[in-house]
């Protein structure tokens, strides 16, 4: 904490020193040069126009990652550096493979971003948004020219997630000739080999855009290595300038090695030790999708995007505690079977999205609106029976499977949302959605009664919204906005994973709502947005013990009670031209959180607690991320400290670690990361990264499932250097 506070004040110190600097340079006599570097520098961190494409940015939080002027570790996907600037971004370190992104705002939950709508350029990723809404498709990050992120209240015109929305904007091709070449190469510490080839251009009507992306590493850990692939093939069709065709199809696919949970003492022992040789997890994901752009006139503008998730989530598992080693059994002299489980996904979804503006008291107000359709078929077969071997494989010894499910959704959303411009400096959004639908299950689960389990879930409900922005000065203004959000319940909420867990079959639909207001702006040599929050999140998911009509105890699922995050997010960055050739850029990106349950009753032992007050787990109540960056001439430096305070990991609040490690308190960590760019040529171009410098052993989270229960470990310190060639 105190160092946090010490680097929080040292740029603070820096700013109005280096802005008596910044006076001094205006005196050299070429100016231009000088505005040039403050666009290129200025460009990493950005915010999205009132009106962009058919969505409506005004009045809410939103950000723009621009990763082709960010220097980081791109290969290796360290979330923490792609999002240093977005304050308030809790990053979950799964595996130190970079073939997923676990993050979350706010208190939610980082799992796979599944509190996000996690968009591919405007396409949905979630896998099954009713079913299992994590996002199991994984771009590179070499593939990506943006990162755009809109939180709180700028929700409805996505979805009904609290989170917000999630897009990863692809590079667009390049229209300035027929064909051309990019690759990046990497090599790093723990065998990471990566390789990124892309080609595109211009023909007539028609571009295209191809890539593809292969990367294997053995791995922090003892039997943590991975392998993966990724290719798209983009082709699109502008016969003027109102009509613009996209067809595209992109693939992603891993085979990760989980090396498995560990207890305190294995942690503090060697964090780099396995307790599982033999465990795996591959997703293997296909995005086809056809949008259609249209302007009708200056006016009026027509988006409609239709896409498919297709593919499986496998995983096959020695899935047993931590403190459960995997051995031989000596009456076979062979491993234990290993449990198999797959999921199939088959999502269809098509929006339709209409902007148009209008003149209203002599001012031109905004209207968007459009429907949304969903129909999902989640076939889940879980439990399987694998064999004894020690390789990925799916194959199973015995037929059947203890779960084998169907999850057969239909939903249909209407959202329209209208900003009212009312002066020249204030302007509302006013904003509604609605959403219907349903889900079948059919199928079997062999431990546990069909009758016992609802088989239908319907959800029909409203979601409303307002903001508001006002225009202090050019580049310069207050925001404040208000909006509900839904979490529908979905059927991996009431599978029992035992016969001795009971699922509710009147489970309550979460829902709550987002309250911000903000202050955000640019003048002279800084930029900043701070923003105070409150977040509602209502009837959780949790279990309760219970006694059933024979008198044995059961665990029931169901819902525990409310929770509320209250906070504040801080971003600060000054910028500073030193000469000529030389300019500095200094940051801080800060949040404070205070998530606590309110009304809430859980499980502890066989008896049920009051937690009321208590800190939701996952949450850490300080986040600070402070850094800068020195450019000269071709080269760039960057270095990044980053500070995330303790955490529970359950509602109980345990301090004390479990024996399977699985309870605990997530202690406090901090990072340093450094950056060295050098562009050779304005074809080539070198990257050394230095992560994790002061190699600190740490844990982001100690999950109560999958991968595992237990403590598992973050990378220490590692090297990587990528060369990037563009002809």
């Amino acid at each position: 904490m105190k160092q946090t506070m010490i680097i929080v004040v040292s740029i603070m110190i820096a700013i109005p020193i280096f802005g008596q600097t910044q006076t001094d340079t205006t005196r050299v006599r070429e100016v231009k040069p000088f505005t040039i570097e403050a666009e290129r520098v200025d460009q990493d961190i950005n915010r999205q126009p009132p009106i962009k494409g058919t969505f409506i940015y005004s009045g809410k939080k939103n950000e723009i990652i621009d990763l082709t002027q960010k220097n980081v570790a791109m290969t290796e996907k360290y979330a923490r550096q792609i999002f240093a600037k977005i304050p308030g971004v809790f990053v979950y370190d799964m595996d130190g493979t970079g073939n997923q992104v676990n993050v979350s705002t706010r208190g939610l939950d980082p799992h796979r971003a599944w509190e996000f709508n996690v968009r591919k350029d405007n396409i949905g990723t979630n896998s099954d948004m009713y079913g299992y809404p994590a996002s199991h498709y994984n771009i590179p990050m070499e593939a990506v020219e943006r990162i755009e992120l809109v939180r709180g209240t700028g929700s409805l015109q996505y979805g009904a997630q609290f989170g917000g929305m999630l897009n990863y904007i692809s590079k667009q091709p390049d229209t300035t000739r027929e064909f051309a070449f990019e690759s990046i190469n990497t090599m790093g510490s723990y065998g990471l080999v990566s390789t990124y080839n892309a080609a595109s251009g211009k023909v007539g009507d028609f571009s295209y855009s191809v890539w593809a992306n292969k990367k294997w590493i053995t791995g922090y850990r003892d039997n943590s290595d991975a392998a993966y692939d990724a290719e798209a093939i983009s082709l699109f069709y502008t016969p003027s300038n109102k009509l613009k065709i996209k067809l595209e199809w992109t693939h992603s696919n891993y085979v990760t090695h989980l090396p498995g949970p560990l207890t305190d003492s294995m942690f503090k022992t060697d964090p780099k030790m396995s307790t599982r040789s033999r465990n795996y997890y591959n997703p293997d994901i296909h995005i086809p999708s056809l949008s259609f752009d249209l302007n009708f006139t200056p006016s009026t503008r027509l988006q409609w995007n239709t896409s498919a998730i297709l593919g499986a989530r496998n995983s096959v598992l020695f899935d047993k505690l931590a403190t459960i080693r995997d051995t031989i059994v000596p009456t076979t002299l062979q491993f234990n079977n290993r449990q198999v489980d797959i999921d199939y996904f088959n999502s269809f979804t098509t929006e339709l999205r209409l902007l148009h503006s209008y003149s209203l008291l002599n001012l031109t107000s905004t209207f968007t609106g459009g429907v949304q359709l969903m129909n999902n078929d989640l076939h889940r077969q879980q439990l399987g029976k694998g064999t004894t071997g020690s390789d990925f494989d799916l194959t199973l010894v015995t037929p059947g499977w203890g779960r084998d499910l169907h999850y057969a959704t239909s939903n249909i959303a209407l959202f329209a949302e209208n900003r009212w411009v009312l002066t020249d400096k204030f302007s509302v959004n006013t904003g509604v959605r609605m959403e219907i639908g349903s889900t079948d299950m059919t199928g079997e689960i062999t431990y546990y009664a069909d009758s016992s389990l609802p088989n239908t879930i319907k959800h029909n409900f409203p979601l409303f919204g307002v903001s508001a922005q006002y225009d202090i000065a050019d580049g310069m203004n207050v925001y404040a906005g208000w909006s509900q959000a839904y979490r529908p319940v979905i059927f991996k909420d009431i599978i029992p994973a035992s016969i001795y867990e009971v699922a509710d079959k009147n489970l309550k639909d979460a829902f709550g709502y987002n309250t911000e207001v903000g202050f955000r702006g640019r003048w002279e040599f800084l930029k900043w947005d701070v923003t105070g929050f409150q977040l509602q999140y209502n009837n959780r998911l949790g279990t309760l013990a219970q006694t059933d009509s024979l008198g044995n105890q059961i665990i029931f699922r169901t819902n525990i009670g409310d929770s509320r995050t209250n906070g504040v997010e801080m971003f600060v960055q000054g910028d500073f031209f030193l000469d000529y050739e030389s300019s500095l850029s200094v940051f801080t990106s800060t949040s404070y959180m205070d998530a606590q349950y309110h009304n809430a009753v859980i499980k502890s032992g066989n008896s049920n607690v009051d937690i009321e007050g208590n800190t939701v787990e996952s949450v850490p109540k300080l986040i600070s991320r402070e850094g800068f960056t020195f450019n000269y001439s071709s080269l760039s430096f960057s270095a990044l400290y980053s500070y995330t305070s303790e955490s529970y990991a359950d509602a109980m609040n345990s301090v004390t670690p479990s024996a399977t490690g699985a309870a605990g308190l997530v202690p406090s960590y901090q990072l340093l990361d450094l950056n060295l760019s050098v562009k050779l040529s304005n074809t080539i171009s070198v990257r050394v990264n230095a992560n994790n410098v002061l190699d600190e052993h740490y844990f982001t989270k100690r999950p109560q499932f999958y991968p595992g229960p237990g403590i598992w470990p973050s990378d220490g310190r590692t090297f990587s250097g990528t060369v990037s060639i563009r002809v």
